[in-house]
């Protein structure tokens, strides 16, 4: 679905802003913190600012959300493209912990969301996701993933705060290179997802925020 920013008044962070941000000391809590607000299927971009106002947030909405909540204590605010056919592409806000990699992330279904840093290299983390990344018609795909991109780049856009900046990061996202999951002959012989990890996986979701693929 094609998204688009809106525009938000650039401000410093409010005392209620702040404090909710405070009690996200740990990326399990950022994570707790994105599946207990609703999946949104909004076609609209929402900046960290947003989504605490709004109290929800789509997988584009989620990750750059995680990743200011990580950089605010200690991380990089990294995000990962992981691109799809027939469906739509997924993002996730890396980090680093003892040298490994993990992952937060806001998604319709629930085998997208968290990884513990247990991945020496990107690859392996996201290849964590490749089972899960199905859509309604149970066909596995994901395809690609992009570099990490760092955030910091943007800040002199403040896209922490405003909706602005927000078409600029995912053009930035899109044509960034990406790195094959697969070759052609894995694609080809690609088995269709279990039924009953199918229904797992959806358990929870907003059905308006499902990709619709053609068969």
């Amino acid at each position: 679905m094609r998204r688009t920013a809106r525009r938000t008044p650039a401000t410093a962070w409010t005392r209620r802003e702040l404090a909710v941000l405070d009690r996200l000391t740990d990326e399990v809590a950022i994570q707790a913190f994105l599946d207990r607000i609703p999946y949104s299927a909004d076609p609209v971009y929402r900046s960290p600012r947003s989504v605490l106002r709004d109290r929800k947030a789509h997988c584009f909405d989620g990750a750059l959300f995680a990743a200011c909540a990580l950089r605010r204590i200690g991380h990089r605010a990294l995000i990962v493209d992981l691109a799809a056919e027939n469906d739509d592409d997924h993002l996730i806000a890396v980090f680093r912990r003892h040298g490994r990699l993990g992952a937060v992330a806001k998604s319709n279904y629930v085998g997208l969301r968290y990884r513990e840093p247990l991945f020496r290299t990107l690859r392996e983390l996201v290849l964590s996701y490749f089972e899960d990344f199905y859509n309604v018609v149970r066909q596995k795909t994901m395809r690609s993933y992009s570099a990490p991109l760092d955030l910091a780049r943007f800040d002199r856009l403040e896209w922490e705060t405003r909706d602005e900046p927000l078409d600029a990061i995912a053009a930035r996202l899109e044509s960034a290179r990406h790195f094959s999951v697969l070759t052609a002959r894995q694609r080809a012989e690609l088995a269709p997802v279990d039924r009953r990890r199918y229904l797992a996986g959806l358990m929870g979701s907003n059905p308006k925020g499902l990709y619709k693929p053609g068969r």
